[in-house]
């Protein structure tokens, strides 16, 4: 069955989609975090760990192997349910740091990529999630649809256990084609989400229930009185 991930850092988001019984975890990086303003990197990563009880990936920042590495062991200190994130590299060093990190049983989430060979390199790896950013790979001339259920079919067939984690959705339509191609994991901005369960359809349709039961009811209590003589 599909995952839903809320692609969001901020506390009140979390603690309120939460609560509709959706979220399987958080994904975050340094733009999501931008929105947040001056907020307590490692105390908002914890606080979000203790209310959606799953994965929540934290990207590193730093470029060097070794300092990359250092990042990603300090970040997996912070909660049990922090996943490390690691961007796909074009030299190569991000491959080294999950492959090493994936030695250390640190869970990691490979992330930017925008091809299909690239998911194939980052899960040869030893990555736990990795991550096709849906609309930028669109962008780059792929057909992400394509590669998701490319991937989906690779990682079956050669019995891998990591899972595809599609991002960079930007329509409510982005959220069902990728699903219908089988993706493992949807990470969904807030603003999606919210538009998800909505259909004019469906609200047209709650009306005319709650109009036919108020004349259900004005129609019993007609019939309830009694009969003058």
């Amino acid at each position: 069955m599909v995952q839903i991930f809320l692609d969001t850092a901020s506390l009140k988001e979390v603690e309120e989609l939460s609560q509709w019984g959706i979220a399987d975890g958080v994904t975050t990086n340094q733009k999501i975090f931008l929105q947040e303003g001056g907020v307590d990197f490692r105390k908002r990563v914890v606080d979000i760990c203790n209310v959606v009880k799953g994965p929540v990936s934290v990207e590193t920042t730093k470029h060097g192997v070794q300092e990359l590495l250092q990042e990603a062991r300090e970040y997996a200190t912070w909660h049990k349910n922090v996943v490390v994130k690691v961007a796909m590299y074009g030299n190569g060093s991000g491959l080294r740091v999950v492959s090493q990190l994936t030695r250390e049983g640190i869970k990691t989430n490979m992330t930017c990529m925008m091809t299909f060979n690239q998911l194939v390199l980052a899960t040869k790896a030893g990555a736990t999630y990795v991550s096709l950013f849906y609309n930028r790979s669109k962008e780059a001339g792929e057909n992400p649809a394509q590669i998701v259920k490319d991937y989906v079919a690779f990682a079956k067939e050669n019995g891998y256990a990591s899972r595809l984690i599609v991002g960079s959705i930007r329509t409510v339509e982005d959220v069902s084609t990728a699903i219908a191609a089988g993706a493992h994991i949807m990470t969904i901005p807030t603003k999606i989400l919210l538009q998800m369960p909505f259909n004019q359809r469906s609200e047209d349709t709650i009306k005319e229930f709650d109009d036919a039961w108020e004349k259900f009811l004005a129609m019993r209590q007609v019939e309830a009185k009694p009969i003058s003589r």
